[in-house]
């Protein structure tokens, strides 16, 4: 990472350090500080919204690992959440268990099922790839409307509030502290993840997979592995979603829930965990803008139609997209990459 003018490392600790500079824990203090007391002015709304975003924070993470730093297209996050979201919900209605006890339950679940899938997966590349994991979404779908008794069909599992003592999380603020500190943990383990041994062999098949293989890198092991990880972060944020709606069910894990996780990567920026915050944050608003605004056009311009209007987010959201593979395809995250060099170097122009 370039540091500004005249700052210099002088250890390695500070080389390897993720915030290096003394205004970078300036912004970072001010920024925690205001994002954890920001439930006492902002309205349950914009509550709701911020708890949607960090639960998809999560997935849209796992995501990243497996594809933006190890070049394997994933079109299934989405089954994948459903897995930690079934098992949590059968863990704490069939078995008893609590919400704490049903989250590494949901990860396990989610992992294991990652690695089933990925056996066929990890052989091909390309389309295939792309194929195999939307071969998961399918199946994955199709089990969960048709488990019986214990996934309930298509009435879903219903599931109680979690709680902590006689404190029930019931409302947006109480889950707002729950799911974003949750959230902020694990995109610290998937930042630190990227740094290790495995992360850079993740980075090496990304970029050539014969090379890295001729370095020694176990294709097989470490393919696996971004599966095995993806899905974790999958399975630990559809056991929030579950229990953050109440109810587990095959309709909130969709195969278009996973495409707009792709599309999510695209804006932010593939091989950064900063692009995971600005593309989600960025798509999750957009969504809202637009199906709030929705209403306000049709009815200034009743000529069109209601059902264009209808499907005036997925039509926007996909034309965003478009426009981000050809007029940005790093995503936004180059884009901020631009203007903190521009900082960076200061007063100097080149």
């Amino acid at each position: 990472m370039r540091l500004p003018c005249g700052t210099f490392n002088e250890s390695y600790a500070s080389d390897m350090a993720i915030v290096r500079t003394r205004l970078q824990w300036g912004l970072l203090i001010a920024f925690a500080i205001l994002l954890f007391a920001s439930p006492l002015f902002v309205s349950e709304y914009w509550l709701s919204i911020a708890n949607t975003i960090a639960i998809y924070l999560i997935a849209v993470a796992g995501l990243q690992i497996l594809t933006g730093y190890c070049g394997q297209i994933n079109l299934g996050q989405a089954a994948f959440m459903a897995v930690g979201a079934y098992t949590s919900g059968i863990m704490m209605r069939t078995f008893g268990l609590s919400f704490w006890a049903s989250i590494p339950c949901a990860a396990i679940a989610a992992a294991l099922a990652g690695v089933l899938f990925s056996l066929p997966a990890v052989r091909v590349k390309g389309f295939y790839l792309a194929m195999t994991t939307l071969a998961a979404q399918f199946i994955i779908s199709w089990l969960c409307m048709h488990g019986g008794d214990i996934t309930r069909g298509t009435f879903g599992l219903l599931i109680s509030r979690p709680q902590l003592g006689d404190f029930v999380f019931n409302t947006e603020i109480r889950w707002f502290y729950l799911i974003v500190p949750v959230s902020l943990i694990m995109l610290l383990l998937a930042r630190n993840i990227t740094r290790t041994k495995a992360g850079r062999a993740f980075v090496a098949i990304r970029d050539n997979d014969l090379a890295a293989e001729i370095m020694g890198i176990s294709l097989f092991k470490h393919k696996m592995l971004a599966f095995a990880i993806c899905s974790v972060y999958a399975g630990v944020a559809g056991c929030l979603w579950a229990n953050y709606l109440g109810i587990a069910t095959y309709e909130h894990y969709t195969l278009m829930n996973s495409v707009w996780m792709l599309g999510m990567l695209i804006v932010g920026g593939f091989g950064s965990m900063m692009g995971v915050i600005y593309g989600t944050i960025f798509i999750k608003l957009l969504f809202e803008g637009v199906c709030t605004a929705a209403p306000a056009i049709a009815d200034a311009i009743p000529a069109i139609g209601g059902a264009v209007f209808a499907a005036l987010g997925l039509i926007t959201v996909g034309l965003v997209i478009m426009l981000f593979l050809i007029y940005e395809p790093r995503g936004l995250n180059h884009r901020w990459e631009i203007i903190k060099g521009t900082y960076r170097l200061f007063p100097f122009s080149y």
